[in-house]
């Protein structure tokens, strides 16, 4: 008897995505013999102990040896909650007794920038970072399922920060591809369900239920809100959107980097009647480029400064220049644009 169906789509999600992993390293699956495992790719898996990461820790166990992958696990504590270092410490216990190895808990300081959620977000990625790097880490799984997915793609509506917001998390992201998503195209329910039938302890983060927090409310508020008012199927349609959109905008942005060249005079201005014959979508992303590359901060760049940008090409009646974050200073000088660190 095979196992349980939760179980079998969770290990079958992770199994497609060490199988990615063995490619890229020019290996096939096959198990380990004592000579080879000092030597083979390591993998890490993001654990909070809730049930996503958790039936995640799981499967990436199970299916580990049986790849030839090395397996461990890192846990982030926050520092956010009383008695968070204990629970780090549980988490770190739990995925020992998977047989994940090595494991590491980490303790952050989580500052103020960009809101709550976003700085706890920030100091979680550069533990993992850290991780990663100190333990030379081929990849690092996350636990985000459909229903993250389908959250991330409402939030980035509600800022109206365009396509690219619309995308949601790529299933593999951050530097030379060190994150991997494979729950994106299962719910949140299958990974609790795997857990339950597996007997997984499961920690529930409160925050995860508090209204204080922009996606707790969403979560808890308006997603079922939808659901009422448009039926079943909301979440697989956002999270189809997702994927939609990140075509879209991930051949618009080749098309930019490719424009981006052809748009610039020998001194590597841009040529303002050169920019305005884009495709404003295209336009748009060559001046969200060279704001980034004169040092304004990604995170810190939105739609709206890229519109006042863009208005010096399309609507000029010589108005003065815009200031964007970093410090950074667009402004129009002979037909040309100038953006730069003023």
């Amino acid at each position: 008897m095979g196992p349980h169906p939760a179980v079998a789509a969770i290990r079958l999600a992770v199994r497609r995505v060490l199988n990615d992993i063995l490619a890229e390293h020019g290996r096939t699956p096959g198990r380990l013999t004592p000579d080879e495992r000092s030597s083979s790719p390591l993998v890490l898996v993001a654990c909070s102990g809730g049930a996503d990461s958790m039936a995640l820790a799981s499967a990436l166990a199970f299916e580990a040896p049986r790849a030839g992958l090395r397996a461990g696990g890192v846990t982030v504590d926050h520092g956010l909650q009383t008695g968070s270092d204990l629970r780090a410490a549980e988490v770190a216990s739990r995925l020992r007794e998977l047989g994940l190895d090595p494991v590491e808990s980490v303790a952050v300081t989580v500052g103020r920038e960009g809101g709550p959620e976003a700085a706890a977000r920030d100091a979680r990625y550069a533990a993992l970072d850290a991780a990663a790097e100190r333990r030379r880490a081929s990849a690092v799984l996350l636990g985000h399922t459909r229903d993250d997915q389908a959250e991330t793609v409402l939030l980035g509506l509600a800022r109206g920060s365009g396509i690219r917001s619309l995308s949601g998390m790529a299933a593999v992201s951050g530097a030379d591809g060190r994150y991997r998503r494979p729950f994106l195209q299962l719910d949140r329910q299958t990974a609790r369900k795997a857990c339950m039938v597996q007997s997984l302890p499961v920690w529930d983060d409160p925050h995860n239920t508090d209204p204080a927090f922009t996606r707790s409310r969403l979560r808890q508020e308006g997603l079922p809100a939808l659901e009422k008012a448009l039926g079943k199927g909301v979440v697989e349609a956002l999270a189809r959107t997702a994927q939609l959109s990140r075509d879209d905008a991930d051949a618009l942005d080749a098309w930019a980097g490719r424009a981006a060249d052809g748009v610039r005079d020998d001194d590597g201005r841009l040529e303002c009647a050169a920019l305005h014959d884009l495709p404003p979508a295209v336009r748009r992303r060559v001046l969200r480029r060279a704001a980034i590359e004169a040092g304004a901060p990604a995170g810190s760049l939105f739609a709206r400064h890229i519109e006042e940008v863009d208005r010096l090409i399309t609507g000029w009646r010589g108005q003065g220049a815009i200031n964007l974050p970093g410090r950074v200073v667009a402004r129009r000088q002979g037909g040309r644009l100038v953006i730069r660190q003023g």
